[in-house]
C-alpha cells in the first residue's frame, strides 16, 4: 500500500522506465502528517478522510459558508475592509447631501461674483419678444418689408443703445419674425452692460425709448408695445427683482450663433448714414439705401413749428423751429471743446443724454476728434426728442455755457451784420 501511494505521488515527475525506489520513510512526527491508514480485517480502509503522506497533494479546504443572493446565486461575502470603506463613503455622501439646498441658495451670489472676476470674458444671451398692441401695426410684417426693415432696425439699435448707454453695450445677433412677435436675439459681452439693460427693462425706460424711436421711424402718432424677456426656458419677467438670478440665467445661456449677415449689413449702412449724413443725402439710391428706408431725424427745411412758436434772444424775437442739418453741422464745427458742457445742459430735459451717455460718446469717438463727438451728441438729442428738438432749446443750452457767438451764428445774426 505504501509503494502504490508513492507511485501515485511521483509518477508525473519521473521516467516510467527507470526502476522504482521505495520512498524514504519519514516519521509522522517529523512531517507533522497523520500516519497512513491501515486496512481492516475486510481489506477496506476505515471510514473517514484519507491520511496525508509526505508526497500526497494538499487537500482542498472546505468552502466558507455563503449567503444566498437576491437572484438565487451565492455571491462571496465582501471583505471587511471594503465594507468599512463603503460605509464611510456612504456617510460622507450623506453629510454632503444633507445641506445641498441651503448651500445652493448661499452659492448663487458667489457664482455671479466668480463669473465677474474670472479671466474669461463675461458672455450671455437672451431673447427679447416685441408685440404691438395696435392692430394696424404688425412689427413682423413691417420688418419683412424691404422698405420698412431699415427703419425698424434703426429704432431697435438706438433703443438698445439707450438702455446700456453705449452703441456697443448689447449686440443683436438675429431678428426673427414669428407673428405676432418680433424676436430679437441679444448678446451681452460685459456683465455691467447686462446689468444696465436689466434695470432699464425693469424700470420701463427701454419700452418708452423703443416706442419713441418707432414713432419717429414709422412716422406714426404712437406705437404701443408689449415686451417679454427670456433666457433659455426662464421667463425673466417673473424674477426681475432678483437681478443676480437674472444675470446668472443670461450668463448660462451662451450664444448659439454668430451675427446674422443681414444684421451686419443693416448696421454698416446705419453707421455710414450717421457718420456721413450730408454725403448720403446726395447719393443715388443704387449706391446707398433709399431716403425712405432710413428717414432723417430732421424736418424738411426746418419748417415745422414747435408748441412754443417764438422765443427771445438778445431782446429779439425769433421763430422757434426744429433743428436742421445745417444747424447740426454748424454746432459740430464751432462748439469745440465745450460740447460736453452743452450736453450736460441738454441732459436736464433729455433722457437719452443721461449718464454715462456723454462720457461713452467721448470714448467711442475719441479718435475721430471734437467734430465727430459734438456731431454724435446733437444727433442723439435730435433722434430722441424728434419734433421737440428745437432751436430754442439748443440756444438756451449754448447761452448757459457762454457760447453767445455760436448762438448768433445759428440764428444768422453774423450774416446779417456782414451784409
Amino acid at each position: 500500500m505504501a509503494a502504490g501511494h508513492g507511485k501515485r505521488g511521483r509518477a508525473g515527475g519521473r521516467d516510467l522506465d527507470r526502476p522504482r525506489r521505495e520512498p524514504r520513510r519519514v516519521s509522522p512526527a517529523a512531517t507533522g502528517a497523520l500516519p497512513l491508514p491501515l486496512k481492516g480485517e475486510g481489506g477496506e480502509a476505515p471510514a473517514g478522510p484519507p491520511a496525508r503522506g509526505p508526497f500526497s497533494p494538499r487537500p482542498l479546504l472546505p468552502a466558507a459558508p455563503r449567503t444566498v443572493g437576491e437572484h438565487g446565486g451565492a455571491p462571496r461575502p465582501r471583505p471587511a475592509g471594503q465594507r468599512r470603506a463603503g460605509r464611510g463613503a456612504g456617510r460622507r455622501r450623506a453629510r454632503r447631501g444633507g445641506s445641498g439646498g441651503a448651500e445652493a441658495a448661499r452659492g448663487r451670489a458667489s457664482r455671479v461674483q466668480k463669473m465677474a472676476g474670472s479671466s474669461a470674458p463675461w458672455i450671455g444671451s437672451a431673447y427679447l419678444f416685441l408685440q404691438s398692441t395696435c392692430k394696424t401695426i404688425a412689427l413682423p410684417s413691417l420688418y419683412e418689408s424691404s422698405q420698412k426693415k431699415p427703419s425698424i432696425f434703426k429704432a431697435l439699435k438706438l433703443a438698445l443703445a439707450d438702455s446700456t448707454g453705449s452703441l456697443n453695450g448689447v449686440d443683436m445677433l438675429k431678428v426673427h419674425c414669428s407673428h405676432p412677435h418680433l424676436i430679437i436675439q441679444l448678446k451681452f459681452c460685459k456683465q455691467e452692460n447686462c446689468r444696465r439693460f436689466l434695470r432699464s427693462y425693469r424700470e420701463g425706460a427701454l419700452q418708452e425709448s423703443l416706442q419713441n424711436h418707432l414713432q419717429l421711424s414709422l412716422a406714426v402718432s404712437t406705437v404701443p408695445l408689449e415686451m417679454e424677456l427670456k433666457a433659455g426656458s426662464e421667463h425673466l419677467d417673473n424674477m426681475l427683482k432678483d437681478e443676480e438670478r437674472c444675470l446668472e440665467c443670461i450668463y448660462r445661456e451662451k450664444p448659439d450663433r454668430l451675427r446674422d449677415e443681414e444684421i451686419t449689413e443693416l448696421e454698416e449702412c446705419l453707421k455710414s448714414l450717421v457718420l456721413h449724413q450730408n454725403i448720403n443725402n446726395n447719393m443715388p439710391a443704387k449706391d446707398c439705401l433709399s431716403p425712405n428706408s432710413l428717414p432723417l431725424p430732421y424736418s424738411s427745411q426746418g419748417s415745422s413749428l414747435s408748441p412754443e412758436v417764438t422765443f427771445i434772444f438778445q431782446e429779439q424775437q425769433f421763430a422757434n423751429r426744429t433743428l436742421t442739418l445745417d444747424d447740426h453741422q454748424k454746432f459740430a464745427k464751432l462748439v469745440s471743446k465745450k460740447w460736453k458742457q452743452v450736453g450736460r445742459s441738454l441732459q436736464k430735459n433729455c433722457r437719452a443724454l443721461r449718464d454715462p451717455v456723454i462720457d461713452n460718446l467721448a470714448l467711442e469717438y475719441d479718435r475721430e476728434g471734437l467734430y465727430e463727438q459734438a456731431y454724435q451728441l446733437l444727433l442723439r438729442f435730435i433722434q430722441s426728442e424728434g419734433k421737440k428738438a428745437t432751436i430754442a432749446r439748443l440756444i438756451a443750452a449754448l447761452e448757459e455755457n457762454g457760447l453767445t457767438s455760436l448762438s448768433e451764428e445759428l440764428l444768422g445774426l453774423h450774416s446779417n451784420e456782414d451784409s
